[in-house]
């Protein structure tokens, strides 16, 4: 079964396969199929990247169209013409006529624009199209200290993969995060008790929106030395589905297995006693006895009432309890900026631990997004004293 995506003669498609899972392609509405994005887009479905792949992918591709080019025809110089168009902040002649009412990318949807497209004509050139441009896209650079710090036998690289579309690299730091005491007057503002769990568990757990609606009964063992034998503490185990009606997904794909009604494996993710309490509150007043689906949250109001929540349904509570509150708009991931960056404090700039906690895939993210220096902090303090020569 597939679902259409965007409008025009390009679109991206969704197709959900009888196994559950689903992937994207882009589909012609004059010839069908595009061949060319199947080719490229097909490793990764189910691996979580495909659907950006596609989204960026058929951007370039309409572009093309556009400038009455084709992936056969199209040059480095057209590429590099194509990711400063893409960017720009200001509509010029090459500015957003293929893109009507759509923001620019910025740093990194520029950087994914760039792996996409070096990618798809490496892929194009493996079946012997456009031979020349992947030459000029395939180039190597030297490796950083960063470089042979992250790779596995770092000390013996002498070469890495470069891009030349790819944009400068920006240092992140701070994403948004919530504003000073959001938490507790978004406890004050919500209507119910599972709106109420969902400030409590997005706050202290970490969790990415769709890891919370994606969550079964099953997936919480919120007691003392639980059977799975995973964590001794209560915790609730973050397990990647495919095939859920509300599209909600783990986005990292942790082993896990379920045998005799135990939950093993996953992302553990440990619960605190706001979460038990908060979860605790809403069984018992709101869940409904009769629900069949077993997942956690569940819809309250309205013909799908008892139904499985799905995220954006999360996201536009959220968003109107900031608004009502006089907060502003909240996304539901600022509160994993925030609980990231918390835990980051107090485990003295410990990355692995926050790493581990919140299920990145490395410390660098962690290092990039959230490491900072407090600039009240002691140690700080005491060496910039010491380089004054005011330290006695």
């Amino acid at each position: 079964m597939a679902q259409r995506l965007a409008m025009g003669q390009l679109r991206v498609q969704k197709v959900r396969h009888k196994d559950g899972s689903r992937s994207y392609t882009i589909f012609d509405s004059m010839s069908g199929l595009h061949p060319a994005a199947e080719r490229y887009l097909s490793p990764y479905a189910g691996r979580g990247s495909d659907r950006t792949y596609a989204y960026l992918l058929v951007d370039h591709l309409r572009w093309l169209e556009y400038e009455g080019l084709t992936s056969e025809t199209v040059g480095f110089r057209d590429l590099q013409r194509y990711m400063k168009a893409v960017g720009a902040k200001v509509s010029m002649p090459y500015g957003s006529p293929w893109r009507v009412g759509k923001r620019p990318y910025r740093n990194d949807a520029l950087r994914g624009a760039a792996a996409c497209l070096k990618g798809f004509y490496l892929k194009q050139a493996e079946v012997g199209i456009n031979t020349a441009l992947a030459e000029a896209l395939d180039l190597e650079r030297l490796p950083t200290q960063r470089d042979r710090d992250r790779a596995l036998l770092g000390h013996i690289k002498r070469s890495m993969d470069a891009n030349p579309l790819a944009p400068k690299e920006l240092r992140r730091r701070h994403k948004k995060m919530l504003p000073d005491g959001a938490r507790e007057v978004l406890l004050e503002e919500v209507n119910s008790a599972r709106d109420r769990m969902t400030v409590e568990w997005l706050s202290d757990g970490g969790l990415r929106i769709g890891e919370f609606c994606g969550l079964h009964l099953a997936d919480l063992h919120l007691r003392e030395n639980a059977s799975c034998g995973d964590c001794r503490t209560p915790h609730a185990h973050v397990c990647h589905r495919d095939g859920l009606v509300t599209d909600a997904r783990a986005k990292t794909k942790w082993p896990w297995e379920f045998e005799d009604g135990v939950i093993r494996g996953g992302l553990i993710k440990r619960v605190s006693p706001a979460m038990i309490h908060a979860y605790f509150e809403y069984m018992m007043s709101e869940y409904p006895r009769g629900a069949a689906h077993g997942l956690l949250l569940v819809q309250q109001h309205g013909p799908t009432k008892g139904l499985p929540w799905a995220p954006e349904g999360a996201r536009k509570m959220l968003k109107r309890a900031g608004f009502r509150a006089g907060l502003g708009l909240i996304r539901p991931h600022m509160f994993r900026h925030t609980w990231a960056n918390a835990v980051l404090d107090a485990a003295d700039g410990n990355l692995v631990i926050v790493r581990d906690a919140g299920g990145w895939a490395s410390t660098q993210t962690v290092d990039e997004i959230y490491a900072h220096v407090d600039v009240n902090d002691p140690t700080f303090n005491s060496a910039l004293l010491t380089a004054w020569g005011e330290m006695q």
